[in-house]
């Protein structure tokens, strides 16, 4: 089973470009802002940790965390954000590795991709074969998101000012995906990347 870490830019076309691996392929996918979800529900290895540093104020009637509230709190506390990041990203890292073994157990799949916006930062790197950068100009990026999402130019520019640059990603990325054109020419450059592995 190979292991390969997917990302891009806000807007570059992940969703669409798994969804065509998913279909063609013998590929389990795990996106990490899911897998974030599903550690902070109870029962699950976030879940206490950032009840005990936010209280219980943040939660539902059921228990589970109102994203909303615990969003609120961090974004206006510096501290509480570096806190949860640190309680997060390993919990997180924790679940794919925990996911990864169980795939390797089944004997299943032939490939395990990751999809995570921070793939350099958490250094994914370390566990993955491969790394894929989904390279989409920020001129077609900005417009998919003004149609797909609704998003306004403040609010795109505020996203992509918090994403690694271009160079950054391509440093680090074996594969480079160029999305930029029509769909099917990104799916013969992933069925040749698939195909040489």
């Amino acid at each position: 089973m190979k292991i390969i870490g997917i990302t891009g830019g806000v807007g570059a076309g992940k969703t669409h470009i798994l969804s065509y691996i998913e279909k063609k392929y013998k590929a389990r996918i795990i996106k990490t802002d899911e897998a974030a979800e599903f550690v902070r529900t109870p029962g699950h290895p976030g879940y206490e940790k950032i009840v005990e540093l936010l209280g219980t104020e943040i939660l539902n009637e059921d228990k589970t965390i109102d994203k909303k509230k615990m969003a609120a709190i961090i974004f206006a506390d510096s501290e509480k954000l570096k806190k949860i990041n640190e309680i997060m990203h390993p919990a997180v890292n924790q679940y794919v590795a925990e996911e990864i073994e169980k795939e390797r157990k089944k004997n299943k799949v032939q490939y395990f991709f990751i999809e995570s916006a921070l793939l350099i930062e958490n250094h994914y790197d370390k566990i993955c074969d491969e790394l894929w950068y989904i390279d989409t100009k920020a001129e077609v990026r900005r417009e998919r998101l003004k149609q797909a999402r609704g998003y306004s130019d403040e609010k795109i520019s505020d996203i992509m000012s918090k994403q690694l640059p271009e160079e950054e990603f391509k440093k680090y990325c074996q594969v480079i995906l160029d999305n930029n054109g029509k769909k099917e020419d990104v799916y013969e450059q992933i069925d040749r990347n698939m195909g040489g592995i």
